[in-house]
């Protein structure tokens, strides 16, 4: 295994230091080769995160013809973003006004100032095109079922589909577990009670029926991907009750997916940009996942597409501030992120200068950087005075990235109902 300083050295011999986007344009042109860019975070609530993926995002969209982006969040909520940007027809004026579709918890993670800012860029970018060429922002995450549901009942509603009857009989049967889906899936793993036929003979019928969605191209999409969410949803909350590992995977699974679909919508040649946390995005093979029979994003879209057309950018810090929550469903708070552990990435890069830098991870340095080390990973809980118990994840850095963006100290994310210090 490398010595904490050897690595520091190799870090030393082979980062970049970065202050701006231009000292990112090597990283830019190479990625910009992809099919897919993948723009992971070590966390959700780290405002350089996103801001910095913001800014890669407009260059690719701008200067090489990126169409959409796909991010780690509700299909129904960011849709409703997706139609603002694009000039439909909506109730919202303002960036800050379509955000307000991210009522779910952890509503932080999207409805915050930094992605405010992106809205009004990407809404300001595609007034200036026509239909075809406005770029798109979609969700691809597998929790919004009851949105989803709701979306395709309203759909259904308004073009006078014959599937709505059995669209409502699927929606009634789902509404009990509205509030908690977990409920749902111990409903259908130990009591026999689910949701499963009628949901079956919904999606059947509506794709036997499927000329009649074909008005809209894009609200075609919608519902098909929405009817999408369903079907994977209700496996996902049903399995997550006995097998962890295989929820995971059924999620990551439905957002490669997702994705597809997306792109097919821009055609053969699209290319896309998806912003998701490191642990969906860095190949999972390259880490302790792959023992325990996980897969993830970045694993499957290299395995379906090439690795030729996937470049995957993983983020990380030293230290500095994060929103995030204690527990599931609590309030969120500003947190402090404690200096890295010893002997992590995180700090070896610290210890390499303690300034902001990245590195290409490439045949010259690939052996150096691809010793397994502790990387830090925080979700939307976190407790940093237990981060050692779980918050590092053993991983192959070149292995599994393409490159990797470190800023040394962070600040918290700026949600937008600004009730957090």
């Amino acid at each position: 295994m490398i010595h904490t300083l050897d690595l520091t050295k190799a870090i030393e011999q082979h980062a970049r230091r970065f202050t701006s986007l231009s000292d990112l344009k090597p990283l830019l042109e190479k990625a910009s080769q992809a099919k897919y860019v993948l723009l992971g975070e070590s966390s959700h609530g780290t405002s350089e995160f996103y801001s910095i993926r913001a800014e890669i995002s407009k260059w690719l969209i701008r200067e090489k013809g990126f169409q959409f982006i796909a991010v780690e969040g509700d299909w129904p909520s960011c849709y409703e973003v997706n139609r603002y940007i694009k000039g439909y027809e909506t109730p919202y004026t303002k960036a800050v006004e379509s955000l307000s579709a991210f009522n779910r918890w952890p509503a932080w993670m999207w409805a915050n100032e930094e992605i405010a800012t992106l809205t009004s860029w990407l809404k300001e970018f595609n007034d200036s095109k026509d239909t075809r060429s406005k770029i798109g922002f979609y969700g691809i995450d597998v929790y919004s079922l009851s949105e989803s549901m709701t979306e395709i009942v309203s759909y259904l509603e308004s073009i006078g589909s014959p599937d709505l009857e059995k669209a409502k009989r699927a929606f009634d049967c789902f509404e009990p577990y509205h509030d908690e889906l977990q409920m749902y899936g111990v409903s259908a793993s130990f009591y026999g009670k689910d949701c499963l036929d009628e949901l079956v003979d919904l999606l059947k019928s509506m794709h036997q029926n499927r000329a009649v969605y074909d008005q809209d191209l894009e609200a075609t999409m919608n519902v098909e991907i929405n009817s999408l969410v369903v079907n994977n949803a209700e496996n996902y909350y049903r399995v997550m009750v006995t097998d962890g590992n295989e929820s995971w995977n059924i999620r990551d699974r439905h957002m490669v997916d997702a994705l597809h679909k997306v792109s097919s919508f821009y055609g053969d040649q699209a290319k896309g940009i998806i912003w998701e946390h490191n642990t969906h995005i860095g190949d999972a093979r390259a880490t302790d996942m792959a023992d325990d029979g996980m897969v993830n994003v970045g694993q499957l879209t290299r395995e379906k597409y090439g690795e030729d057309q996937i470049y995957a950018v993983g983020f990380g810090t030293y230290k500095g501030t994060v929103i995030a929550a204690d527990r599931w469903g609590d309030p969120y708070e500003k947190m402090v992120v404690p200096e890295a552990q010893t002997g992590s990435w995180e700090y070896s890069l610290h210890q390499a200068g303690a300034y902001d830098k990245f590195i290409l991870f490439n045949q010259m340095n690939f052996s150096v950087f691809n010793e397994t080390i502790g990387h830090r990973a925080i979700g939307v809980t976190y407790n940093h005075r237990y981060e050692h118990l779980g918050n590092y994840v053993p991983s192959r850095l070149s292995e599994r990235y393409d490159a990797f963006i470190y800023v040394d100290e962070t600040k918290a994310l700026r949600p937008l109902d600004k009730y957090v210090e």
